[in-house]
């Protein structure tokens, strides 16, 4: 995968559920993930697992499903998602690609608003700052104060109940989360949304498979 850039984007595709991913791509063939199997090398005019790619350039894929043409962006979602159903947001499979620092990083939505999430599995909630839980409506009138541990000390925290966390078409209700003072670059995604999944990390690809 020597020069591919990692970034995620998913297609979803129709009722059968199957999904297409971009990972990168390599001279002229396209790094595709189909249905979160590991990344392949795929040329225009080659066929795969019943996905035939019809054209390739360094930021998307045309490719053709049951008939149907659908051009896959790279660039967007580090996220592929797909079951029967996952338009709803019944979708049960993240498939997170690693930045080129080895961490994982979502687009995503808390309560139906836009927001970037990091993983960390070190982190016992889903942990925000102020300035994005005002922006994402998050109520702390009713939150209750606490102190959290941070690399700077101990700090107030408030801790909250998100009604929901989205990755691309899965979607997770009632997910203890923390708000801190401080401004951060991303929403933290922690145990109390990672827990309900079935981590497994295969190379430079991180799955979770939801588990209740």
């Amino acid at each position: 995968m020597h020069g591919a850039i990692v970034v995620l984007m998913a297609l979803a595709l129709p009722a059968w559920g199957q999904t297409v991913a971009m990972t990168g791509h390599m001279g002229s063939k396209a790094l595709l993930v189909i249905d979160g199997g590991a990344p392949r090398a795929v040329a225009a005019g080659s066929t795969v697992q019943g996905v035939k790619v019809l054209s390739v350039s360094p930021t998307e894929a045309v490719v053709e499903i049951a008939g149907q043409r659908h051009t896959v962006v790279l660039g967007a979602s580090p996220v592929s998602v797909g079951r029967a159903g996952a338009a709803a947001g019944g979708g049960s499979r993240i498939v997170l690609s690693a930045s080129s620092g080895g961490h994982f990083r979502a687009q995503g939505a808390i309560n139906g608003r836009a927001a970037q999430f990091l993983v960390d599995t070190g982190a016992t909630a889903v942990a925000l700052g102020r300035g994005d839980a005002q922006r994402l409506g998050v109520d702390l009138s009713q939150a209750t104060p606490t102190q959290v541990q941070t690399a700077n000390g101990a700090t107030a925290a408030h801790r909250v109940t998100l009604g929901s966390v989205r990755i691309g078409e899965v979607e997770v209700r009632n997910v203890e989360a923390l708000v801190v003072p401080q401004d951060m670059p991303y929403v933290l995604l922690g145990n109390s949304f990672l827990a309900r999944f079935q981590m497994k990390r295969e190379n430079d690809l991180l799955f979770l498979d939801r588990r209740y």
